[in-house]
């Protein structure tokens, strides 16, 4: 057998059919799409037409809502702004805020505040002003020496 020898299997490969070139190739005419209306035409399909019938996306009902207005808050752990001070990356003369958290690296970007969840423990006295915080972080704050003074109108939850 030489390189110039090699072939497929008969029968193993066809032509590719040409469409709509005439009745006498067989597929002529409509070209194997049927007959009239849209979808014989090139480039139309109906997505998510169902026939008449509600289709699916109609027949879910629609579920929750997005206030357009939320208040979009960074949470931060003591346990995290306890490492930070470990790092020597806040200042514990200092009070705690949103921008000293960002410039700690603790939190990437400012948003509309902070709030301080209480996992984790809480050695250093520090003094944070921030928008919220959660009970138990108070408490653990509180227990280090610390002092909480909470922004703006956010909720303590």
């Amino acid at each position: 057998m030489k390189l110039n020898e090699i072939r497929d299997n008969p029968g193993s490969t066809k032509n590719r059919m040409r469409v709509g070139r005439g009745i006498g190739s067989g597929k002529g005419k409509t070209g194997g799409r049927g007959v009239k209306g849209q979808k014989a035409r090139t480039g139309v399909s109906i997505k998510g037409f169902e026939g008449g019938q509600m289709p699916l996306h109609r027949r879910l009902p629609k579920r929750g809502f997005n206030k357009p207005n939320a208040i979009e808050l960074n949470e931060v752990n003591v346990g995290r702004i306890q490492q930070a001070v470990d790092a020597g990356k806040l200042d514990i003369a200092a009070p705690v805020t949103v921008e000293t958290l960002v410039a700690a690296g603790v939190v990437s970007k400012p948003r509309d505040g902070v709030k301080i969840l209480g996992v984790g423990e809480l050695k250093a006295k520090l003094s944070f002003q921030v928008a919220g915080a959660s009970k138990s972080a108070v408490e653990a704050i509180e227990k280090a020496g610390g002092s909480v003074t909470l922004l703006g109108a956010v909720a303590q939850a």
